[in-house]
């Protein structure tokens, strides 16, 4: 009996993977970590922002080249957009300039609770209005704006914060939603980081060692020529191939090894720019650099923790 009793007491997988499930959604979080997403994504979704301010006009405007007919055969029947009802000139700058300001409150953590999920939406807007105008790095920062109206971004460097100890508020203690924000942010990474892998492997110039000349080559604007310094090196431009696809493939992998986790989420913080100048999409780099913050180890509290 005492044998079926020990027996019957041992934890099952399930219970292995319903602990584990738990601990990783729902496990406090402290905030630091979500702060600077917030910081580094909302300047990277305010430079976004500005870029389509030169042609805001003659994208979107009521004579605009994106009429409601092509807007209807490119965007989903499901999307939405707040600029849908900016019907005039004045009402379109009105509403960029609302969203900017947004964009920018939430950037420095002023009221941060109300600004993170009014950035998400402002932004996810500006895109909906002209799907066909949408990059890599516009996909990657909507992701980490909604992974932070998630979370409470704004319990650390952040005018909130700074109002708060003036008030004599407590400092914030750790938070369920601050941890699902970052979870959410580290399962996007590694599904990016894994999607681009694997797409990269159907093409046989990753197997062959040439994709980099053909990455670099294609670049409308690079900010960096790599052309004339692969001329030179056929062995380099095969090392930078294979290199992508390994380092794409451990950051998939690794960030679920606690060991790993760290070193390659730091890593990410130079390879991922590096890999998007390589690319010609030095945003899109940036933007999984964010990401890889966002997966940096935080610390995690029981004892004492804000439950929401």
């Amino acid at each position: 009996m005492k044998e079926l009793a020990r027996v019957s007491a041992s934890p099952t997988l399930a219970d292995s993977i319903g602990v584990t499930w738990t601990e990783f959604w729902f496990t406090p979080a402290r905030p630091w970590p979500l702060a600077l997403v917030r910081i580094f994504g909302g300047l990277l979704a305010l430079a976004l922002w500005g870029s389509y301010a030169w042609d805001l006009e003659a994208w979107f405007g009521p004579f605009g080249m994106i009429s409601p007919g092509l807007l209807a055969a490119w965007r989903s029947p499901y999307a939405g957009s707040l600029f849908d009802f900016t019907t005039s000139s004045a009402g379109l700058l009105i509403a960029y300039g609302l969203g900017g300001f947004v964009l920018l409150a939430m950037t420095i953590g002023l009221a941060t609770p109300v600004t993170t999920v009014l950035g998400a939406i402002m932004f996810a807007s500006l895109l909906h209005r002209g799907p066909m105008l949408v990059g890599p790095a516009d996909d990657v920062v909507a992701v980490i704006l909604w992974c932070l109206a998630i979370g409470r971004s704004g319990d650390a460097l952040s005018f909130d914060r700074l109002i708060g100890a003036w008030l004599g508020r407590p400092t914030p203690r750790p938070s369920v939603r601050t941890g699902i924000a970052l979870g959410l942010l580290r399962v996007h990474a590694a599904v990016i980081a894994g999607a681009a892998a694997l797409a990269q492997l159907k093409g046989d110039v990753w197997w062959n060692g040439t994709a980099a000349w053909w990455l670099a080559a294609r670049a409308e604007s690079p900010l960096v020529d790599l052309t004339g310094v692969f001329l030179r090196s056929e062995y380099l431009v095969n090392l930078v191939t294979h290199a992508i696809v390994l380092f794409e493939t451990a950051f998939a992998v690794g960030l679920w090894i606690p060991s790993l986790r760290r070193p390659l989420a730091l890593a990410g913080l130079v390879v991922w720019p590096l890999i998007g100048l390589v690319g010609g999409e030095p945003m899109w780099g940036l933007a999984l650099a964010v990401l890889a913050v966002g997966c940096l180890p935080a610390e995690r509290g029981q004892a004492t923790v804000d439950r929401l």
